[in-house]
């Protein structure tokens, strides 16, 4: 399929390559190559778009990012530099890259304040923030983003008409010393990465932010950080068992109207043709994005896999580029009308 849009794919600041690498040795074989990739926003990156039918891409800032920042002042320093850069090396190739917005999550004002700056002066297609926002001594404690405290960056979202793609990173003080620091071949994809994510989007669902924000859009990836196969099982227990105990004073409505209404799920590192189909059944194509994941994955692993899974035309068409171009409001772009083979 020609014209498919990616919208999980990270890039590092040149200046970083040494940590880039040191952090890529944690999920890549090859963390030279690695290296290489994510640091380019030129050739590599627009050489295998071209290769797998990519027509558009959203940019993000790696994980852990930001968030791995505990210092505010540093935090908000990082996240400006990151975006200044990214909207200097996509500038006059819009039809071709977008860029989600890195944000110091320290503090929800500046937080919404500097995705204003992005999204009015850059044009950024919303923000992608990693999961939990390191802070206190030593970066021990972690800032959670579903308590009243945070409306005012909810709403600017929402007033924007953006969304926020909630990403995963490593986990890190008490919790990382508590739950992995003796099973650390769980850390990542395999099984921390799901956790946290879920954990935090069930947090915003329970304690009412999209009750409070109503329009407000959330993305997660990965098929949906384990969440879709046990959607009947949370639905059972908030709605008979956990709203006649109190739920329903903040969670107002069923996990599947928020799915329906409020959140999205891409195929980001996720190539499971079983697992989209129940995708698909649970959430609806209507919620789905293609993804890569690139470089943690690759183009050719993704691209492949999703021109070659069995889908009717219509779903297809919806999965590949047209929930994405409607959700981020895009004009033309390459291969943006090409029809299915």
């Amino acid at each position: 399929m020609l014209g498919k849009i990616a919208l999980e794919e990270a890039f590092a600041l040149p200046r970083k390559q040494k940590e880039t690498e040191a952090w890529a040795s944690l999920f890549a074989i090859d963390g030279k190559k690695h290296a290489r990739e994510i640091t380019d926003i030129d050739d590599i990156r627009t050489g295998y778009m071209n290769q797998y039918g990519v027509g558009y891409q959203i940019l993000s800032y790696t994980a852990p990012g930001v968030q791995d920042i505990y210092d505010s002042k540093e935090a908000q320093a990082l996240a400006k530099e990151i975006n200044d850069y990214a909207a200097e090396k996509i500038k006059g190739r819009e039809d071709r890259y977008g860029c989600f917005a890195a944000l110091s999550m320290h503090n929800p004002a500046e937080a919404a304040a500097e995705l204003e700056r992005c999204v009015t002066q850059y044009g950024f297609k919303g923000a992608l923030v990693n999961d939990t926002q390191r802070s206190g001594p030593y970066g021990n404690l972690n800032i959670f983003y579903d308590d009243p405290s945070w409306d005012i960056f909810w709403a600017t979202c929402t007033r924007l008409d953006v969304p926020v793609y909630l990403h995963p990173r490593n986990p890190t003080g008490s919790i990382h010393d508590q739950l992995w620091k003796d099973r650390k071949w769980l850390i990542g994809p395999p099984l921390s990465f799901a956790q946290g994510v879920s954990l935090h989007l069930l947090g915003m669902v329970t304690n009412g932010v999209f009750d409070r924000h109503p329009k407000l859009q959330l993305i997660i990836g990965h098929l949906g950080e384990h969440l879709p196969p046990d959607l009947w099982r949370i639905n059972h227990w908030f709605e008979d068992i956990k709203k006649p105990l109190g739920l329903s004073a903040t969670c107002k409505k069923s996990i599947r109207d928020y799915f329906a209404e409020n959140i999205w799920i891409t195929t980001s590192g996720n190539f499971s043709s079983p697992l989209l189909q129940l995708c698909m059944t649970e959430v609806g194509a209507d919620r789905i994005l293609f993804s890569v994941d690139y470089p943690f994955e690759s183009f050719g692993d993704a691209c492949g896999w999703f021109d070659a899974v069995e889908l009717n035309r219509i779903d297809k068409l919806k999965i590949g580029r047209e929930n994405a171009r409607k959700l981020f409001k895009l004009g033309g772009f390459k291969d943006s009308e090409a029809a299915l083979k």
